[in-house]
């Protein structure tokens, strides 16, 4: 009798004891498909759980084509962790009964990691919350704000608002017809009721006249931690000390490098409603242009299954024009040639009906009337919640504050909770199309051929099943990331070789994703770019067994024995 599934409760976060736990129960009730390792511990000494997720009675998982799926590297982009936690479910779920995700479990192997970053997200869990951007540690300074406003949840009610106050020379005014909402002052504009803006927080040293808001005393962004194009802290704030210097991100790096079988990536973040493509350094125009092709082919799909649209880094998605963000997405292309996605979860100006804006911009600047669409949205669909009216406070520093204003947390950087269980189902579909895209070598004959009574001639030949070819990316080509089809031969005692070497470097393994369109003008040229054969002449008696080998870079192992008789 099957051991029935955890029944996971989507419209929460889970706390990292209980999800640990809920990790094991997955694996308890699925021993065959899932196993849980321990990636790594965080800086705090949590254990980073990974969910090594495929059908072991079809092989071992480093024998596989792997997809790598992460989440919750940033603190408070809870929903990431969500999103994973779905995804394996739903796994779980559909082995057996669906035939995609069983076709893609029984061939290839899921590495899930639901929270990279434990230690933030328990800090953005706790009843006294704080918002920051990824690790706990201390950084760049160990030493504690000695003066200015540090964020925090000041009047305990779990949440952290805004804080007005009236002030002539105040950035933001009551909106006309509703004035619940902020909207900024008009250039030149004078004579109304202003108001001072801040962050809910407390203040030291407070000398009565200027406030500045202090950054996060935990000030590290672990998503600027990997090794490529890495900058110092001037350059991108929360790089850390060198790169991989954290150990939440060592532990990724350190178990990518040393499963080659990898092709492609998702990470899972917070909040925008897009799915972002390579590159983050470079325009369109200087990527490799087969890569550029196989990325739009892959996150058109993506697009469509999911609803969000597919866009560039470079070119739609960087918070400052002169700026460019680097990432796990660039280590993973650039350095590895794997392919890889950042999925951006969640977009509430979208939900509000506001759909003609630019990503970053919109947040720079906009029109009132989406404010009052938001605060609608609000009021109709998240009980006011949403947009938390003003309420008056006596502020320890300040004296009479009001805080209020929109609920970053809740409901933009991750959805309300009637919502997530929704937004997360967006992606098994691409995500499973993704993984089934992956090369996959599979044997096509192994043969012996008798030459004379102790002489023989042994043939070994393999395919690439899968859509994309072995090496994945004409990058991994560039970075020599992707080593060729290999070849082995095992010879017992009493066989010897003759000709051929026991391990040849076979070629490079082309998939079955088409080169052009039939109406192309010149054919393409290796029609069986997809195949490679291995020969060798063994000198053995009869009934000798040899194991034949082959691996190839992302498209996995496989492995024949010929009796020679």
């Amino acid at each position: 009798m099957t051991t029935p599934l955890p029944t996971p409760q989507f419209d929460r976060f889970y706390k990292h004891d209980e999800l640990i736990q809920l990790l094991r129960d997955y694996a308890e009730a699925r021993p065959g498909l899932v196993e849980i390792r321990c990636l790594g511990q965080s800086h705090e000494g949590r254990e980073i759980a990974l969910a090594v997720v495929t059908n072991r009675a079809t092989g071992a998982d480093t024998d596989k084509p792997a997809f790598w799926v992460d989440g919750n590297i940033h603190a408070a982009e809870l929903t990431a962790s969500t999103a994973c936690l779905y995804w394996l479910h739903q796994l779980l779920q559909g082995h057996g009964s669906d035939a995609q995700v069983t076709e893609l479990l029984d061939t290839r192997v899921v590495y899930l990691c639901p929270r990279l970053n434990p230690d933030g997200a328990e800090l953005a869990l706790a009843d006294r919350p704080r918002h920051i951007r990824s690790s706990t540690r201390a950084y760049p300074y160990d030493e504690p704000h000695v003066d200015g406003l540090t964020i925090q949840d000041v009047d305990g009610d779990g949440r952290i608002l805004q804080m007005r106050v009236k002030d002539p020379h105040g950035s933001y005014k009551p909106h006309p017809q509703e004035p619940r909402l902020l909207i900024p002052r008009e250039p030149g504009e004078f004579g109304g009721t202003y108001y001072r803006v801040m962050p809910e927080g407390l203040l030291e040293n407070y000398d009565g006249v200027t406030i500045h808001a202090n950054r996060d005393r935990e000030g590290l962004d672990l998503n600027r931690n990997f090794p490529a194009f890495w900058r110092q802290e001037f350059e991108q704030l929360g790089a850390g000390p060198y790169p991989t210097s954290e150990p939440e991100v060592r532990a990724m790096v350190d178990f990518i490098v040393k499963h080659p079988n990898i092709g492609a990536a998702v990470s899972f973040h917070t909040h925008s409603g897009v799915i972002l493509r390579p590159m983050g350094t470079q325009s369109d125009d200087d990527m490799t242009p087969e890569d550029l092709w196989v990325y739009k082919r892959l996150s058109d799909i993506g697009a469509k299954l999911t609803g969000y649209p597919a866009i560039s880094i470079f070119h739609d998605f960087k918070y400052h024009p002169k700026e460019i963000i680097t990432g796990t997405q660039d280590w993973v292309y650039e350095h590895l040639g794997a392919l890889f996605w950042t999925v951006e979860i969640w977009a509430p100006n979208k939900e509000a009906g506001i759909t003609d804006y630019d990503w970053i911009h919109w947040y720079r600047d906009h029109p009132p009337e989406d404010d009052l669409k938001l605060l609608k949205w609000s009021d109709e669909q998240c009980g006011g919640l949403a947009h938390v009216d003003w309420q008056p406070f006596t502020h320890p520093q300040l004296g009479a504050v009001e805080i209020g204003g929109w609920d970053r947390m809740n409901y933009w950087r991750n959805p309300p909770p009637h919502l997530r269980e929704r937004e997360a189902a967006r992606f098994p579909a691409w995500l499973t199309q993704i993984g089934l895209t992956l090369p996959k070598l599979e044997v096509l004959f192994a043969t012996a051929e008798a030459l004379g009574p102790t002489t023989w001639r042994v043939r070994f030949a393999v395919g690439n099943a899968g859509y994309l070819p072995a090496y994945v990316s004409k990058r991994a080509l560039e970075r020599k990331a992707a080593r060729p089809c290999v070849f082995e031969i095992g010879l017992p005692a009493g066989a010897t070789l003759r000709s051929g070497k026991p391990r040849i470097d076979g070629p490079q393994l082309e998939g079955h994703a088409a080169k052009n369109s039939l109406l192309a003008f010149l054919p393409t040229r290796e029609i069986t770019g997809d195949r490679a054969l291995a020969e060798w002449t063994v000198e053995a008696p009869a009934g000798t067994v040899l194991t034949l080998q082959a691996t190839a870079a992302r498209a996995g192992t496989v492995r024949a024995e010929v009796t020679l008789r």
